[in-house]
């Protein structure tokens, strides 16, 4: 059973609006990193079917969309590894995560 692209690109868009939304409305900083993550899988979802669909040259590197993938996955991890000792670094200042109570840059 083969997925089309618009499917692929459909669903991709409703993951990557779930992640805008809760990215834009949540002020804890945990979840602002967890909606970034979805919105980073939504990318690694419309790589790889934009590559399934385009690189009509399977049979000789069947791996091809999936180096993409490969590449968006560790900046994803350096990501939250970068974003986590921040929100470490945050929570030792103030004592909290939500990003409405940080005011390291308020007059």
């Amino acid at each position: 059973m083969t997925l089309s692209l618009s499917f692929c690109l459909h669903l991709s868009a409703a993951i990557f609006s779930i992640g805008v939304y809760g990215v834009l409305t949540r002020s804890n900083l945990i979840v602002i990193l967890m909606s970034l993550e979805i919105m980073l899988n939504a990318v690694n979802l419309s790589l790889v079917a934009f590559g399934r669909a385009f690189l009509t040259d399977l049979t000789r590197d069947p791996s091809g969309p999936q180096v993409f993938v490969i590449m968006v996955l560790a900046v994803a991890a350096a990501e939250a590894a970068v974003g986590l000792s921040i929100l470490l670094a945050v929570y030792r200042k103030w004592r909290t995560t939500n990003a409405g109570e940080i005011d390291l840059l308020k007059g």
